[in-house]
């Protein structure tokens, strides 16, 4: 039977500046659900990329003296080398200055114009270059930008125009029927009611005032706008619309897009208007998430205070950056950073909980039973049953969050069958036990219950951490493949006698808060 399919996407990114550790959340949390899902037995197919035409990135380029072109080529290369650095598994990387996307796009418009669903007109209003978005009188916030608070200005031009209206009640009834469309329930919340409820407006879809982009081809002086080139790269990127659509026909319609929610008006109006029509499947779910926040407001170059992966990467490690980012953003809602936040998920969840955990059980192994454990499944005491019973539902539990895209309840889950199995040495106090031969097989059983925990807990990490839980399984000594798989936590254990390290390897070094803390403060500075 052939496996089920997963098709997750990011948005394309505006390459207009260097990404930040917002963007990299948004990457990341896909990459770790689309991990999941590849040990959960899926078919994974992940997409990212570059939205790389429009207004702004030609006006970037100009201020540095190069095309357009050669800016989005030094940025899709800045990107790549970024997500690489990361370890983001993507199957591919889509950019829609290629001509597998571009030729497509031309195809699209003009099968929209010739059905009716584009007309030609003339468009004012107040508009908003980083956004690239038109906006009416009554949907500016103190006379600027809704989306981004920035300034807008009065432009007047003829344009191409994509009927909304004819869709809006279609959208309405879809919304109706698929509750779990968009998600959080807040954000279709709030594109129900400030949008489709009181009438969409029709959509602007050309531009005549820069070229940079992609022309209509029976009217070349208009560039096709960004939304319906951005947005139809999720189809073209799988071939739609081209000679070889296999991987369209296998893959589509997409099982999740994440966006954030600055962009969800676009993905969960504009997308599915767009795909009724050209009649094609909506996506299965779109989920906004919230924003990266400091402590003083949104990261800012002026207020010195935007934190780059990179640097975080370079100095605590992949993991432990990838940890934070998943466990402090709670579903939907936007996550503070803070040096001080960051030093204390460190020194305390990594290092104090997990870390430690690892070190005890394997230095008591060594110790008291010069480095083996034996398979025990009889003679459980109580306190045993206990721990696998209290395991059993925590694995449920995960499963649970991670399929439901609450990755930070997830990671919670996993941390309290950590403080649970730390919690169960106290309890069983080997140190006691080896003092007495009679209780032998009781100190094996205790040996035995912790090993396997920790191989437990290291397979789910593994979406998250990879080299954290790689390391975990080396030092215990587990080298088999199966019991590295996601269903032998749930089944019988296989676990066969093993040979731990003889010396445990800290996984991660506790952190000097203060020096820390000052280090953070200056690298945002910068």
């Amino acid at each position: 039977m052939e496996p089920k399919t997963f098709y997750v996407t990011t948005p394309i990114y505006y390459p207009s500046g260097k990404f930040h550790i917002g963007t990299a959340y948004t990457t990341v949390l896909a990459d770790t659900i689309r991990k999941y899902k590849k040990m959960r037995g899926y078919d994974t197919y992940f997409l990212t990329g570059l939205d790389e035409h429009g207004q702004k990135i030609q006006e970037v380029a100009q201020k540095n003296g190069i095309t357009p072109q050669e800016h989005v080529d030094n940025m899709a290369d800045q990107a790549k080398k970024l997500w690489k650095l990361m370890d983001i598994s993507y199957d591919d990387f889509i950019r829609t200055t290629e001509e597998r996307h571009t030729k497509v796009v031309e195809q699209i418009f003009d099968k929209l114009m010739e059905q009716g669903d584009i007309y030609k007109g003339e468009y004012e209003g107040w508009y908003c270059v980083p956004c690239e978005t038109y906006f009416t009188d009554t949907q500016l916030v103190e006379g600027k930008c809704p989306d981004c608070g920035r300034e807008v200005k009065k432009m007047k031009e003829e344009a191409y125009f994509f009927n909304m209206k004819k869709y809006a009640d279609r959208l309405i009834e879809f919304y109706e029927e698929n509750p779990n469309f968009i998600e959080p329930e807040s954000r279709k919340n709030e594109l129900f009611n400030n949008f489709l409820k009181p009438g969409l407006e029709d959509l602007c879809i050309t531009r005549t005032t820069f070229d940079w982009g992609v022309k209509v081809k029976k009217d070349p002086k208009h560039v096709i706008y960004v939304w319906l080139d951005a947005l139809t790269n999720y189809i073209t990127a799988l071939g739609y619309g081209s000679e070889d659509d296999t991987k369209f026909k296998k893959y589509w319609p997409a099982d999740l897009q994440i966006v954030g929610k600055d962009i969800i008006r676009f993905h969960g109006i504009y997308w599915p208007i767009f795909l009724m029509a050209l009649d094609l499947p909506l996506p299965k779910k779109i989920y906004a998430h919230g924003f990266i926040m400091m402590k003083d407001g949104k990261m800012s170059k002026s207020k010195g205070n935007v934190v780059y992966p990179e640097m975080l990467i370079e100095r605590y490690g992949l993991d432990a950056t990838k940890y934070f980012l998943m466990r402090e953003f709670s579903y939907g809602q936007d996550a503070v950073f803070s040096p001080e936040g960051f030093v204390e998920r460190f020194n305390f969840d990594l290092c104090n909980d997990l870390g430690n955990l690892l070190n005890r059980t394997i230095g008591m192994i060594n110790k008291y039973q010069a480095g083996i454990v034996k398979p025990s499944m009889e003679n459980k005491s109580e306190i045993d049953k206990n721990l696998e019973e209290f395991t059993e539902k925590q694995i449920q539990k995960v499963e649970e969050n991670m399929d439901s895209i609450h990755l930070s309840n997830a990671l919670t889950e996993i941390w309290n069958l950590i403080a649970r199995t730390n919690k169960y040495i106290d309890e069983t106090a080997p140190w006691i036990l080896a003092k007495n031969e009679e209780d032998s097989e009781t100190l094996n059983s205790v040996l035995y219950h912790l090993v396997e925990n920790l191989r437990k807990i290291a397979i789910m990490l593994n979406p998250f951490m990879q080299d954290t839980s790689k390391s975990i399984m080396e030092q215990l000594g587990i080298e088999k493949e199966e019991l590295k798989k996601w269903d032998s936590i749930k089944e019988g254990s296989t676990i066969e006698e093993i040979h731990v390290i003889e010396k445990g390897e800290p996984l991660f070094m506790r952190l000097d808060q203060t020096e820390e803390v000052e280090y953070i403060k200056n690298e945002m500075k910068k």
